[in-house]
């Protein structure tokens, strides 16, 4: 029986699910994020869970070079759009709230901040956060906001293991992580993953168990980030005093592929690599560039003739 070139292409797995092909798909051509600083703090800097922040973490990076910082949620919406739509010609924009964490208030407030963001041009929202600011009254409002708009949650993770999480001063345990993606898929949620590659301490097996404790839950994407040194952060003192390392980019890419093998083949994949801004990277250098570290990764997966999923395994949910 012939068969025709067509139907080997739709049966091959795609090396990976991106979260650009998923949103081409279901919005009929590229949408762009804008970012949103919404003001507030996170719980390991007030106070609330700890202080001084997580190791790696310095919130100014995440701002994007055109921001404008002072302005309400619909005045950097609209900012934001305006430079998008002169740079890309772009049509339609993900609201996104980056910076901080951006459930980190009384519900009213963020009721308030997110409603702002329901404009004709956002097509869907995001909002970052973590596990221990996700309670009942905060998912009831944001899944009526979905019910409004298209919307997922982007919530940190970075490792399953408790130990680490302690170490790079999180202030959240692998355990409520996973209690906040339950309750939150039981109102029918997106949760958006990240998880760190190469954080201190951890080799292949602690990074392999933290994508397969991702991959029992009902987790819909997941943003992958290598352990990068910014300047100003705790991180930074440590690697000064050599107690330290990054992983060198072939390193990274063969650790990826593998990461990427043991997901779930539908899991939409927002991000292979961070993406700092040059000017606060202290190491590894080659973190400056996401587009050498993609085809990296994808050099490794086609070389191995390996896709997404190809070792995942419904193992159900753990821990």
């Amino acid at each position: 029986m012939a068969i025709l070139v067509s139907q080997l292409i739709s049966t091959t797995p795609k090396i990976y699910n991106s979260l650009s092909a998923h949103l081409k798909e279901r919005f009929g051509c590229r949408v762009y994020k804008v970012t949103i600083d919404t003001g507030l703090t996170c719980p390991n800097r007030d106070g609330s869970r700890g202080t001084g922040g997580c190791d790696f973490c310095v919130s100014s990076a995440l701002l994007p070079k055109a921001f404008t910082s002072g302005a309400d949620v619909k005045g950097q919406l609209l900012e934001g759009i305006a430079y998008v739509k002169n740079r890309h010609k772009a049509e339609k924009f993900i609201a996104y709230f980056q910076v901080n964490t951006n459930t980190h208030a009384p519900v009213r407030e963020l009721e308030k901040i997110f409603k702002e963001a329901l404009i004709p041009e956002v097509a869907c929202i995001a909002i970052s956060t973590r596990p221990d600011c996700l309670g009942d009254d905060v998912l009831g409002l944001l899944k009526e906001i979905k019910d409004e708009r298209p919307l997922w949650v982007e919530l940190g993770l970075q490792s399953a293991n408790d130990s680490t999480l302690e170490k790079i001063n999180r202030g959240h345990t692998a355990a409520e992580f996973k209690d906040a993606v339950l309750r939150a898929a039981a109102l029918g949620l997106d949760i958006c993953a990240h998880a760190i590659i190469g954080l201190p301490g951890e080799g292949r097996a602690d990074i392999i168990n933290t994508m397969r404790f991702i991959a029992s839950l009902p987790v819909w994407g997941i943003k992958f980030h290598q352990l990068q040194v910014l300047k100003g952060t705790r991180l930074e003192e440590a690697w000064i005093r050599g107690e330290v390392k990054t992983l060198p980019i072939d390193e990274y890419a063969a650790l990826a592929a593998e990461c990427l093998e043991e997901l779930p083949p539908h899991m939409v994949v927002h991000r292979l690599c961070g993406d700092a801004p040059l000017r606060y990277i202290v190491a590894p250098k080659w973190g400056g560039g996401k587009f050498r570290i993609i085809e990296k990764i994808t050099g490794v997966m086609t070389e191995k003739k390996t896709f997404q999923g190809a070792k995942y395994e419904r193992r159900g949910v753990c821990l």
